[in-house]
């Protein structure tokens, strides 16, 4: 049964004091892992993840779990399983298929020259690549000489698990031998959150059943290599490049390898120490390989039999330097030093302390920075899955950030971009301040790489960071979508206000992020200038915004927006720096040549800022030209062919209105404070056509925009796209490595989407909301050294101050002073009404199609032509069916006769139409109020309520029945009776005749169609259009829902109309109804 649960227990006990190690239940134990495996004797079906059903939650919110082994989704799962600490990252592969499938530390990487047909001036030189170091958790195993491998015809179970409080991953493996003999495997894996360079393994060999000779082969790993593009852009151009190994042996009982990449720049010395810690009363021998050519090579033999096992310890260590001596044997002998002094410290604690250890760190962790949600418990576990990978990736030490893929994979060659700041380092300084602090120390720390590549791009002042690096150094080999997006820098200014805000940690900014800031800053001046022909606007041109189907275009508004933001928040740090720390800033002044009058320039820059804005559409557009761009032509686009960027060159993009994530949207979420609501629901609307989501950063700003504007179904489908990117592997290439931005995407929708988090100088400001498919949700964050806890149910909203000094929240606005561990509630205010549709006056009637919309009886009309074609011995399927949407019959079957060349009689045509139609209605003798659209029947019941007119404009002349079939035919007051229609749509005829028998002028009715005719019909008619179904299949719609599910009543404006004659009018459609 599933387990209750109370949204407003505490995720801790209290008092909030307690040890962080008390936070959370005690998760199972390793041996858990072990139970009914025994027993199992027939091969297990290979599932995959397992999924939350609701039994147990209060465990399965805590794990990842993968049930039967399968190959061809193992690059997948190796993502989902990786284990990493910041400066090592291990991917989650199988010990003996092959080892890890890939280990990485942070800071070591391969420089490699760029080659061009044709360089120009400020071309990036070199790109950075992180390279795959040695691998030292591979091993083979063998039972009487027959090798083991997971999903080979003997293995008959299969388990892998990853434990998010534990940040343990454990795994079990069984196998039955063709004499009857059981064998098993169970592993344990970490790596260490307190020792950088230590991956630590436990293997468990056991026979459960009979006797066999067991021999376990371990050496180290260190041919692997990055992968090479291909045709691929997001993977990188790591050229199949690997370290070089510079030596390898067995020493004192240690493995040992030293490596080095092929630039010479970077040295890495691995170790590996085996240990039998319990051999269960069986004779153990450890050995070196007898293979000559495995010099780090040792064999682990045992006789095993009914139910012994031993265990074995395996410690890797890693050491990394990035000098080296002159014939290098100093360096290597010291790294070699520094990776066993790693392997003593973790001897030293023991396997179990180390488990515990990590448990601890994490405990620590979630305590301020956990969330649960009532009545979505695969959303829960997703959020902790996806902040656990953000923890476990991001560097530490402020001389590594985090990359796109984090340390799980290959994928962008390691590479950091401006989404680390944009979506990354946001979510992190609410929830790990000392790693967004970390992050911002990366980008002091590569500052003066910063200033080079400004001068490398002609601005004798200021600073532009690189779009895609490790080093610092610009990496983009197609500056359009790489160098011309200038608002990384706006990006990087971005994370330091929030920083800054949320930890309030001015020091930092003083002594640090301020020189970040101000140097980004004094770019903006030297691209952009200010435009006569524009009233003298600040002006920026030839950039690329966020979205990469747009490139090198004037004034993105992203950008502008941004910048102005940057400006403005650079001319405050001066002006506070002079009030608070005038020493700091006497420093900054001298060692930039700053002075007030430039900083009065950022100011005025700012003001005169240049906001695209078009009055005709009311929205902003994304940059000068983009409007005037033909639409993509999204109806025949092959599904196949998304994403676009791999199947269409960037000019056929650019020349055309198609996004390929967020960038007007965007620019609302981050720096949308003093704009109109009414502004940004219709640049939602617009966007939302023309973005295909080929980038998965795309969902998440969307979701976060719904959200504010109440539209809360909206908010919970985009916010369930980017919530499970990795986990359904959504976009198809997981296995490049995990997607740490929409990971932390994920997590802005909570905290700035559904809680509707906005950061201020004044404390947190929240306007919460309840999405219809939870009962309630609670998380935590960090404040400026205070953890605070909201919990939201249906009715009402807590704020819980934790620990820490009074605080001062705000609820929609509302001051709430806090103490220590106290709470207030406050009622959860409506999120207001979401408005869909614009609208010169309210409507006065909803005018519906029937096919698709109320219903879908689309397959009994297929059946029904298919039988008809079949009859006439045409060849008939659904692409052609596709065709005959929303079309009335006797056009329909023009359409089936053309398509064979046939000509008939009208008395021919006449009989083949009426012969359809006893097909049809057949069929539709079978329906019933089942059969009605999800929310369908609810729409019909709010409109009814609420005094609003409703008609029927279907080209189905079997209309009257079915709606008698479905139970609905008393909701109508007036049936359009498609026989008197002459033309059918895309002709207006059908939808007028609805709003004459309605007594409604079109102007005030509402069209809901699900077909692009019926849409075209419904704006001839001069009526607004709400399409159902997909926006790229219904672009002339003023708005689109999925469904009638997501229509609330409350988003758009109606009107009961009061006019003495209602009552005859009404009685005169009714009467007209019924006698149609």
């Amino acid at each position: 049964m599933p387990v209750s649960r109370n949204i407003h227990d505490p995720i801790e006990p209290r008092p909030a004091e307690r040890n962080a190690a008390e936070c959370h239940p005690q998760p199972a134990a390793a041996g858990d892992l072990d139970d009914g495996c025994a027993s199992v004797e027939g091969l297990e079906r290979a599932d995959g993840l397992e999924r939350d059903d609701g039994s147990d939650h209060s465990e399965r919110a805590w794990r990842l779990r993968q049930i039967g082994y399968q190959a061809d989704r193992e690059g997948h799962y190796g993502t989902l399983f990786a284990l990493a600490n910041g400066h090592l990252g291990v991917r989650g592969g199988c010990e003996e298929a092959g080892g890890s499938g890939g280990c990485f530390l942070a800071p070591v990487y391969q420089r490699s020259p760029i080659h061009y047909h044709e360089r120009f001036p400020g071309f990036a030189a070199a790109t950075d690549t992180r390279l795959p170091v040695a691998d030292g958790s591979v091993f083979t195993l063998a039972a009487e000489g027959r090798v083991l491998r997971p999903g080979d015809d003997a293995c008959r179970h299969f388990r892998r698990e990853l434990d998010l409080r534990r940040g343990v991953l454990t795994r079990r493996t069984d196998w039955r031998l063709s004499d009857g003999v059981r064998v098993s495997l169970r592993s344990e894996r970490l790596v260490s959150s307190e020792i950088p360079g230590l991956l630590a393994l436990r293997w468990r060999l056991r026979v459960e059943q009979g006797q066999a000779q067991l021999a376990l082969s371990l050496a180290l790993l260190a041919d692997r290599a990055a992968p090479a593009q291909g045709d691929d852009p997001r993977i990188g151009i790591g050229q199949g490049i690997g370290m070089q190994t510079r030596g390898c042996g067995l020493d004192g009982g240690d493995a040992w390898l030293v490596q080095e990449t092929p630039d010479r720049a970077f040295r890495v010395a691995c170790v590996q120490r085996l240990r039998v810690v319990d051999q269960d009363r069986a004779a153990v021998t450890v050995a070196r390989s007898a293979d000559p050519q495995v010099a780090t090579g040792r064999r682990v033999e045992c006789l095993l039999a009914d139910g012994q096992e031993i265990v074995l310890d395996v410690l890797v260590g890693y050491a990394w330097s990035a000098s080296a001596s002159a014939d290098g044997s100093a360096d290597d002998a010291t790294l070699r030093a520094a990776a066993r002094s790693q392997l003593d410290q973790a001897g030293e604690r023991g396997f179990e302390r180390l488990v515990a250890d990590q448990q601890r760190a994490l405990a620590a962790f979630w305590c301020g920075a956990d969330c649960a949600i009532e009545g979505d418990p695969a959303a829960e576990r997703a959020l902790r899955f996806n902040l656990f990978h953000l923890w476990q990736s991001t560097g530490r030490g402020g001389l590594t950030s985090t990359a796109a893929k984090g340390l799980t994979g290959d994928g962008y060659e390691g590479h950091y971009f401006w989404d680390t700041e944009a979506y990354m380092l946001p979510v992190l300084a609410l929830t790990a301040p000392e790693l967004a602090r970390g992050m911002l120390q990366y980008r002091r720390h590569t500052l003066d790489a910063a200033r080079r590549h400004a001068r490398e791009m002609n601005h004798p002042r200021g600073a532009l960071f690189a779009w895609r690096t490790i080093s610092g150094d610009e990496c983009s080999a197609y500056y359009p979508s790489g160098s011309a997006q200038y608002h990384i820098n706006a990006a990087i200014a971005h994370a330091l206000r929030v920083y800054e805000q949320a930890s309030g940690d001015f020091r930092f900014i003083a002594e640090t992020g301020a020189e970040v800031l101000f140097e980004t800053a004094r770019l903006w001046l030297e691209v952009g200038h200010f435009d006569a022909r524009r009233d003298g606007a600040f002006c920026i041109c030839e950039v690329t915004g966020p979205d990469e189907y747009s490139a090198l275009v004037d004034n993105n508004f992203y950008t502008n927006r941004m910048a102005r933001a940057h400006l403005l928040h650079a001319v405050a740090t001066w002006q506070r720096l002079g009030r608070e720390c005038p020493a700091d800033q006497a420093r900054l002044a001298a060692v930039l040549e700053l002075d007030s009058d430039e900083v009065e320039r950022w100011r005025v820059a700012a003001t005169a800022m240049y906001l695209p804005y078009d009055p005709v559409l009311g929205i902003h557009p994304q940059d000068d030209g983009f409007l005037g761009k033909p639409l993509w032509d999204f109806a025949n686009t092959p599904a196949e062919h998304y994403p676009l960027l791999l199947h269409y060159h960037p000019l056929t993009l650019y020349r055309h209105q198609v996004c390929k994530q967020a960038d007007v949207v965007l620019a609302l979420v981050m720096d949308g404070a003093d704009i109109d609501p009414a502004v940004k629901r219709r640049c939602f609307d617009y966007y939302s056509r023309v973005t295909v989501h080929d980038s998965t950063l795309s969902a998440a700003p969307f979701s976060i925009l719904a959200a504010e504007l109440g539209d809360g179904e909206a908010a919970l489908t985009l916010f369930e796209e980017t919530v499970a990117v990795d986990l359904d592997d959504r976009h198809g290439n997981s296995d490049h490595g995990a997607h740490m931005a929409a990971m932390a995407g994920s997590w802005q929708c909570l905290l700035f989407g559904f809680l509707g988090l906005r950061i201020d100088p004044a404390g947190p400001h929240f306007a919460p909301s309840l999405p219809a498919r939870w009962r309630g949700y609670r998380t935590r964050l960090h404040w400026q050294g205070r953890r605070l806890e909201i919990v939201v149910s249906p009715a009402r909203v807590e704020y819980r101050l934790l620990d820490g000094g009074p605080l001062t929240v705000f609820d929609r606005g509302q001051p709430l002073r806090l103490a220590s561990d106290a709470a207030i509630e406050r009622p959860l205010a409506s999120a207001g009404a979401w408005p869909l549709l614009a609208s010169a006056q309210p409507f006065e009637a909803v005018i519906f199609d029937l096919d698709g919309v109320l219903t879908d009886t689309a397959e009994l009309h297929y059946r029904a032509w298919k039988q008809l074609a079949d009859d006439l011995d045409i060849a008939f399927d659904r692409r052609g069916n596709h065709r005959l949407k929303g079309v009335d019959r006797m056009r329909s079957l023009d359409l089936l006769l053309d398509s064979a060349g046939r000509r008939v009689s009208e008395s021919e045509r006449l009989a083949l139409a009426e012969r359809k139609n006893r097909h049809y209605r057949a069929l539709i003798d079978s329906l019933g109020p089942g059969d009605l659209l999800p929310g369908a029947a609810e729409c019909l019941t709010a409109l009814r309520a609420a005094g609003i007119r409703i008609g029927l404009a279907s080209a189905s002349r079997n209309a009257p029945a079915v709606l008698e079939r479905l139970g609905i035919a008393d909701r109508f007051d007036y049936i359009a009776d498609p026989a008197r229609i002459e033309a059918g749509k895309p002709d207006p005829a059908i939808f007028l005749a609805a709003a004459r028998g309605l007594g409604v002028a079109p102007h005030a009715c509402l069209g809901v169609e699900d077909a692009a005719a019926g849409i075209a019909a419904i704006k001839a008619a001069g009526m607004t259009a709400l399409g159902i179904g997909d926006r790229r299949d219904l672009p002339g719609a003023d708005a689109v829902l999925a469904g009638l599910s997501q229509f609330r009543i409350d988003t758009v404006p109606l009107r009961r109309a009061t006019s003495s004659d209602d009552a005859a009018r009404f009685s005169a459609t009714a009467n007209e109804r019924n006698s149609a």
